[in-house]
């Protein structure tokens, strides 16, 4: 996570104040972040510069696990709604005056078919960390709707990484088994994997 909120930190983001709606509107790079799509409340990206490849132990691609940093920025009214819902819980909200949004880390068990959000940050202007969560657990992507926002999200992700196999598999750290080394990219695990909302 530290990684990824440093690359934040020095991807010259702006902010400026949207005099319409009184929200916070973060330009975002490019370069660095993917856009999926933008919802009244949110716009939702992946870091398309980290997104890669799980790596085991014994320092081999896991084919297996994708890895994908997120990023979530609110307008004003979905700020609002965070902090409280944070009181509400009784929850500390020190620093929430400045909330622009968070990071997810997700991960997707292409063989079971889940999705694991497996830390969940809210970020501030400066995007440093308010607060964390690492109690996700993994859902089956089956469980989604087509028509449900996350689905959209998750489903345009996957068809990214299906685009951009080789490329994700020579950034990983590791290197391949010996046994996937001999796999075709057309049979690899990412390819042969539903889209999320698929009738597939």
């Amino acid at each position: 996570m530290k990684k990824f909120l440093a690359g934040l930190l020095t991807s010259s983001i702006l902010f400026l104040p949207n005099s319409l709606t009184l929200a916070k509107e973060v330009e975002v790079p490019e370069e660095i972040y993917c856009w999926v799509q933008s919802t009244a409340r949110s716009n939702y990206y992946f870091n398309s510069q980290q997104i890669n490849y799980a790596v085991k132990d014994d320092n081999t691609i896991d084919l297996n696990v994708l890895i994908v940093p997120t990023l979530y920025t609110y307008d004003e009214i979905q700020i609002q709604d965070v902090i409280q819902k944070r009181r509400w819980r009784m929850m500390k909200s020190p620093g929430y005056n400045d909330l622009i949004g968070r990071a997810d880390y997700l991960k997707f068990d292409l063989k079971n078919n889940t999705v694991q959000v497996t830390e969940r940050v809210d970020l501030d202007s400066t995007f440093s960390p308010l607060a964390s969560d690492s109690s996700g657990q993994p859902f089956d992507l089956n469980d989604l709707s087509a028509q449900d926002v996350t689905c959209k999200f998750y489903r345009k992700i996957i068809e990214w990484a299906k685009d951009h196999n080789e490329m994700l598999i020579k950034r990983s750290r590791g290197k391949l088994s010996e046994a996937d080394s001999k796999i075709e990219l057309e049979d690899m695990p990412i390819m042969k994997m539903n889209l999320p909302g698929s009738e597939e």
